[in-house]
């Protein structure tokens, strides 16, 4: 079986043994290649925005390690910048950005926020052209509730104070916010598939904490539409969703309700109630503790033990339950890579 059809097979809910793995931030600084390539670039911004750039550091983790997938090397707050809103990288600070509590001033022609993306999409063509056949290409966007946390606040975080308030204080301006990132958000998925990608994931990584109705109204609701509008225009789109941190009531929810093909698990879910909850519904991802993976050793191995033990009956894809960190020895990834493939 081919590596490709393997995650594909998976987002298809098929059980696939041993499963496919890829890793968020898999281009990223524990890679001495991929500090090498950012020290010419300049920024983390101008990587980014370069096709050729982007094209370059998205592949150099599958040319080390050999995964099923490459991610293509981007950011979430592209659609901030599609949107109109200057984007600044602050080193060791994050990003900052305009902080906004109305919709005036956003930039709604679809045209202009094609143009301003054009560098993503040309970054997939190019990497669709250099990866080996066998290995899935997979786009992403930020979700709309994580994305209105960025613009209420104008910076990152997870205490979401910005947007709650907003929220809270004037359903209806929210709503319209929302209204314009889901618009957003899908037209740049749809133009990722497009372009080459196999599939989509939907980071929505600051789902944590919120009350049920809240939850459903922020996340799921707009998740659900997004994915509606994919499937309305690449129609059997293959799609992953990842709320991270949510409660397990808020990933039961979104199982059942977006139609995601798969749902990416953060590092504090137990994998076995996953599998038995969740696994009759979707697909699972994850979750294997970025932290075990700096530990290396016994911690490594009896967590991937453990996590193959949870899936073995139901379709999954083995990752992090979150970025990988830049402190990570490139040996524990290796014998990460061998342990879930069962190479001695």
């Amino acid at each position: 079986m081919e590596k490709r059809k393997k995650l594909l097979e998976v987002l298809e809910r098929k059980i696939v043994t041993p499963p496919p793995l890829w890793m968020m931030r898999q281009a990223g600084r524990y890679l001495p290649e991929y500090r090498e390539t950012r020290a010419r670039a300049g920024s983390f911004w101008k990587m980014c925005m370069s096709p050729d750039l982007a094209a370059e550091v998205t592949i150099q983790p599958i040319e080390r390690f050999g995964f099923d997938a490459a991610i293509i090397f981007s950011d979430i707050l592209v659609v901030p910048a599609a949107l109109g809103l200057s984007v600044e990288f602050e080193e060791g600070v994050g990003p900052r950005l305009p902080s906004i509590s109305t919709t005036n001033g956003l930039e709604h022609d679809q045209a202009k926020w094609s143009q301003t993306l054009e560098p993503v999409y040309e970054a997939l063509r190019l990497v669709r052209g250099r990866l080996p056949a066998s290995t899935m290409l997979l786009g992403f966007a930020g979700a709309p509730w994580t994305l209105a946390t960025y613009l209420a606040a104008g910076r990152g975080g997870d205490e979401q104070k910005a947007a709650k308030i907003w929220a809270y204080r004037d359903p209806d301006g929210f709503k319209e916010l929302m209204d314009v990132l889901v618009a957003c958000v899908s037209q740049h998925l749809v133009a990722q598939l497009k372009a080459g990608a196999d599939a989509v994931q939907i980071f929505d990584s600051w789902a944590s904490g919120l009350p049920r109705t809240a939850f459903a109204r922020w996340v799921g609701a707009p998740t659900r539409e997004i994915v509606a509008k994919i499937r309305s225009q690449v129609p059997g789109a293959r799609i992953i969703g990842f709320p991270r941190a949510a409660t397990s009531d808020g990933y039961e929810l979104y199982a059942r309700e977006t139609g995601v093909d798969a749902l990416s698990l953060d590092t504090a879910v137990a994998m076995d109630w996953a599998a038995g909850t969740l696994g009759t519904r979707v697909a699972l991802q994850g979750n294997l503790d970025h932290i075990a993976l700096i530990a290396g050793g016994r911690a490594l191995a009896e967590s991937v033990d453990n996590i193959l033990e949870a899936t073995r009956g139901v379709p999954f894809i083995f990752n992090l339950g979150h970025g990988i960190l830049p402190e990570t020895p490139v040996a524990h990834v290796e014998e990460f890579v061998r342990l879930v493939r069962g190479v001695q």
